[in-house]
């Protein structure tokens, strides 16, 4: 609808389509690339960090004072307990 003024009014008026080509085309090589791109993500060594460590158990402080307690006695390194270590150790390397 058109406006001229105060007291002249149009009627309503057609809805023409949009002016582009209508004609089907295949797209360029160009468009192609363009939406063939994919969204990447990229994790900085720091919060794949953080990740893990919130994935981590708590920490039992009682079991940490035992041990502590052990190993300053003396008590805590038996040949058991090393060889067990020895072996997981190779069973990692190897």
């Amino acid at each position: 609808m058109q406006i001229n003024g105060p007291a002249h009014l149009h009627g309503a008026q057609a809805i023409n389509p949009p002016h582009h080509n209508t004609r089907a085309s295949r797209p360029s090589e160009a468009q192609v690339s363009s939406l063939a791109q994919v969204d990447q993500l990229d994790i900085s060594h720091e919060a794949d960090l953080v990740s893990r460590v919130r994935e981590l158990p708590a920490i039992r402080q009682e079991r940490v004072a035992e041990i502590r307690a052990q190993i300053a006695s003396g008590a805590y390194e038996t040949d058991d307990k090393l060889n067990g270590a020895l072996e997981r150790l190779l069973d990692e390397i190897g």
